[in-house]
């Protein structure tokens, strides 16, 4: 079993900037971010492998960067030119043999 703990979230001004992070009770494979807006499905916004190579959806490319701690276990998101579309419960995930671990979700409000 793989406890994930997140970090950071709350509320930000369009344009602001916030920092997710989640740390892993576990050495572990790929790492990401997805997130889930009210009355949407949830959907991918990044992911790094534990190489490094990193996926993001195209709605977040050129402001959002995804970055990984192997030592650690750990993986953060920095969120920039926040917009108000980017307001949803953000859920940190991992992958270890196959399975699928989530974190509990962090909500991120963009609003002025």
């Amino acid at each position: 079993q793989v406890q994930l703990v997140e970090s950071g979230g709350g509320l930000v001004q369009p344009g602001g900037s916030l920092r997710l992070s989640c740390a892993a009770s576990k050495t572990i494979g790929p790492m990401g971010w997805y997130r889930q807006a009210p009355g949407k499905q949830r959907e991918l916004v990044a992911q790094i492998t534990s190489g490094g190579s990193t996926t993001d959806t195209e709605a977040v490319k050129g402001r959002f960067t995804i970055s990984r701690d192997n030592a650690k276990n750990t993986v953060t998101l920095r969120m920039n030119s926040l917009k108000p579309e980017d307001t949803a419960v953000y859920y940190c995930y991992a992958r270890r043999f196959s399975i699928d671990y989530w974190g509990m979700g962090t909500l991120v409000t963009v609003s002025s």
